[in-house]
């Protein structure tokens, strides 16, 4: 039984399915503690029945945080010709990684 959803977590959507592992940006709770994402959109593959939410669905997504982690380091630059001016500044995303429970 293939179900998906569009979940949206911040201000991203993601495709998944049950038991798929997505990262995503950081989520406010602790590790290993069930959560619940917003369902914009539910469509079973075997029926062929779609939901689509006005916005969202009135059902949630169960998740559960794996694990809280940081991104690869960004670096941005700036630079103004002939007037010897450079800045360089580092950023590290903070990252949660989450597996998707139950639609």
């Amino acid at each position: 039984m293939a179900k998906y959803a569009v979940v949206k977590t911040g201000s991203r959507q993601f495709i998944v399915s049950e038991g798929k592992l997505i990262t995503t940006d950081k989520i406010k709770s602790e590790k290993d503690k069930p959560t619940d994402l917003e369902v914009l959109l539910r469509f079973n593959d075997e029926t062929g029945e779609v939901e689509i939410g006005t916005p969202h669905l009135p059902k949630k997504a169960k998740v559960e945080i794996v694990e809280q982690l940081k991104g690869d380091k960004i670096r941005v630059a700036k630079f103004k010709a002939k007037v010897r001016y450079r800045r360089v500044q580092g950023f590290r995303p903070q990252l949660s990684k989450i597996k998707i429970q139950s639609i």
